[in-house]
């Protein structure tokens, strides 16, 4: 008598392909895209992205937070360069915004998300909440990895072309 020994099974490949996790994923998606484009006008309307309104918030992380003091010295740069810096943080938002809303290049989108959200909520140490940020900085990290794109956005009608792409 012969016995066969199976191998465990991944089961993966078997989580990702549930359509609860991928509506999941899509849901926070679409929260966080929502989450940047309401933050493009809200700062839009308080003039946040004028050069003088720019540096008044740099200024006050920097002089507010408990940021490392390289870090400070960073955005003390940021500031002293806002006629350029301050247009920069308005196209990254609400473009980061717009393209997890439908969908698009959701991966390098989502970790551009990441960085982004993640260099702010170091800018906040100790000025507010660390839980504020920290949450949307790990959910967009998960976007990332996730692929949350390719349910309820254009991502999915790319991936069929180019199902083993990673830009979506």
């Amino acid at each position: 008598m012969t016995t066969t020994t199976t191998q465990p099974r991944d089961n993966t490949s078997q989580v990702a392909d549930q359509p609860h996790a991928r509506m999941g994923l899509a849901l926070v998606r679409l929260t966080i895209g929502a989450m940047f484009v309401w933050v493009f006008f809200e700062n839009l309307g308080k003039g946040a992205y004028t050069p003088a309104g720019y540096a008044g918030v740099i200024n006050y992380y920097i002089k507010g937070s408990h940021s490392p003091a390289a870090w400070k010295a960073i955005m003390g740069f940021m500031a002293s360069h806002a006629a350029i810096a301050a247009p920069m943080q308005a196209m990254t938002e609400i473009s980061v915004g717009v393209l997890l809303v439908i969908g698009l290049l959701t991966r390098p989108v989502a970790f551009v998300a990441f960085g982004f959200l993640a260099s702010l909520w170091v800018s906040e140490w100790g000025s507010s909440w660390i839980w504020e940020l920290l949450v949307p900085v790990l959910a967009s990290l998960a976007l990332a990895v996730g692929g949350a794109g390719r349910t309820w956005g254009v991502d999915s009608f790319l991936a069929r072309r180019r199902p083993t792409s990673l830009w979506w």
